[in-house]
């Protein structure tokens, strides 16, 4: 017997409900784990941080992606929250900026007990699921924010910093970002210099993640084939299906398989459809391909909300999330693979990260070298009387000009 032509929409409707219903069930258990909001900048450039301001009561708060009502309709059970500071303060302000953020991250958890509790281990995560509140952790987004620094990365660690990520939308003296690939900016290390590789085995013994959104492909390929531990792209999609540079091609996506390393789709409609406008099956074309390339043990969710301008029809704020899992669902994903892509893979990640550090081991201690620093305002304390620094030739050069010049005039 055939089914009238007008039962169709409603057959359909049904069955959305009933994968919607499922997702809801999912992610009861299953909260998801974000890998990066920008909710802490907005704080900034809107209140200045002052997070007592009427204005910025996150219980009501109008104006962003995110809020807390907006957090529990969306099933959100632990978020990476971005301490981002711009480009432009490299070499200026960065550490001071970068404190400020992670202050106001703290702050959060200070004034909203009851929804928020900053986290930072895996044990944590799984405990705040248990007390359905949101598990709040800090990822540095921007490696020019240490400075050149490995005494100031120890430091944001003890900060609470549990991801950094290599690089912003500009190189360091250590790392190659990501418009070293379109031509925008000249290669300066060839993915990680030397320095840069001594930053990521110290984030290995400290137990820091290693986030390579926004880093050049040389730089994904070096700090993958170093990293000791699994590594994520806390914000990044597919390179095959939105040819942007911000997204992981498919070689690197091998290389996120063969080290149990995760990449947490973006949804920035550029990276997704690298047009103006996206949807949300588009972003779960991203985490099919992500799946069908790396393995389903490769994916996880990393919005990117209130950091960007433009969002997919269907997912316009951090409440969508549920849409999004009954959608993969509808695709014939497993209950265990949703999971995965929720939260078990970044818990496995995380835990893979703790195990490898090491905080009896030995500290990195060798300086970047001087010359490889930049900004004008810069002091060179301890570099002159320790036993490994050499003085670029220009300033031995220098040295034995003014020397020489002494010895003329007595």
């Amino acid at each position: 017997m055939q089914t009238v032509w007008w039962l169709w929409p409603l057959v359909a409707l049904c069955s959305g409900d009933q994968f919607r219903g499922e997702a809801e069930k999912i992610m009861r258990a299953t909260p998801v784990i974000d890998g990066h909001n920008d909710l802490p900048w907005q704080l900034l450039t809107m209140f200045n941080n002052q997070l007592q301001e009427k204005a910025a009561d996150l219980t009501s708060l109008a104006q962003t992606h995110t809020n807390i009502p907006k957090l529990r309709a969306g099933f959100v059970g632990a978020q990476f929250w971005s301490a981002y500071t711009p480009c432009d303060t490299q070499n200026k302000d960065a550490v001071r900026r970068i404190l400020e953020q992670i202050d106001v991250i703290h702050r959060m958890c200070h004034m909203y007990p009851e929804t928020f509790v900053c986290v930072t281990n895996s044990t944590g995560i799984r405990q705040a699921f248990q007390e359905g509140r949101v598990a709040s952790l800090i990822g540095v987004e921007g490696g020019h924010s240490i400075d050149s620094s490995l005494g100031v990365l120890r430091a944001l660690y003890h900060l609470g910093m549990r991801y950094l990520t290599l690089t912003h939308s500009c190189n360091t003296p250590w790392a190659d970002n990501w418009l070293v690939d379109t031509g925008e900016d000249q290669a300066q290390s060839q993915g990680l210099s030397e320095f840069g590789q001594s930053v990521v085995r110290e984030m290995n013994r400290l137990g820091v993640i290693i986030d390579l959104a926004h880093v050049s492909v040389a730089t994904m390929k070096a700090a993958l084939r170093l990293s000791k531990a699994p590594i994520i792209f806390s914000h990044s999609s597919a390179y095959s299906l939105c040819r942007h540079r911000r997204n992981v091609p498919d070689d690197v996506l091998q290389l996120v398989n063969q080290t149990g390393s995760l990449v947490m789709v973006n949804f920035y409609n550029d990276y997704v459809s690298c047009q103006q406008q996206a949807t949300l099956s588009q972003v779960a074309d991203h985490l099919d391909h992500i799946k069908k390339v790396a393995g389903a043990g490769a994916v996880g969710f990393g919005g990117d909300y209130d950091g960007v301008s433009r969002l997919p029809s269907g997912l316009e704020d951090v409440s969508k999330y549920p849409d999004l899992v009954a959608e993969l669902l509808r695709r014939r994903w497993t209950e265990a693979e949703v999971r995965g892509a929720l939260a078990d893979n970044l818990l496995r990640v995380f835990e893979a990260v703790e195990q490898v550090s090491d905080h009896a081991g030995t500290p990195e201690e060798v300086p970047i070298p001087l010359g490889e620093l930049q900004g004008s305002c810069r002091t060179t304390y301890g570099y002159s009387e320790a036993p490994s620094f050499h003085p670029p030739p220009g300033a031995l050069l220098a040295s034995l000009s003014t020397i020489l010049l002494g010895l003329c005039l007595l």
